[in-house]
């Protein structure tokens, strides 16, 4: 029998959340769709709670996480900034190294 420890992480700023797993699965899906409507749907998620999140995120940033272009032409859009995206990689190398750390704590005690 092998154990697992389960465990959730994010990352706080002002003892407010700042990032984390849904947080980057929303930021995912923007970058991946060009539009917060469409990645708040694709994540069966109200496109009010998705506007809460990443307002919230990208007030909460030293820098600007998405940009929103407003309708025109070819309508409108959100795009993740490249502050954006390297927040994503530096999130997902924490949880990454929480992980492997916490399997290494199960591996030492509950052999």
């Amino acid at each position: 029998m092998s154990f697992k420890i389960k465990s959730r992480i994010w990352v706080e700023k002002n003892n407010t959340i700042f990032l984390g797993e849904g947080r980057i699965k929303l930021l995912k899906a923007i970058d991946q769709t060009g539009s917060l409507s469409k990645a708040a749907k694709s994540l069966k998620m109200s496109y009010n709670k998705a506007w809460k999140l990443i307002d919230s995120v990208n007030k909460n940033a030293d820098n600007p996480i998405v940009l929103k272009n407003i309708g025109g032409k070819n309508g409108g859009g959100t795009i993740l900034t490249p502050y954006g995206k390297e927040l994503i990689v530096a999130f997902e190398k924490i949880n990454k190294n929480c992980w492997n750390y916490l399997d290494k704590q199960i591996d030492k005690y509950l052999k």
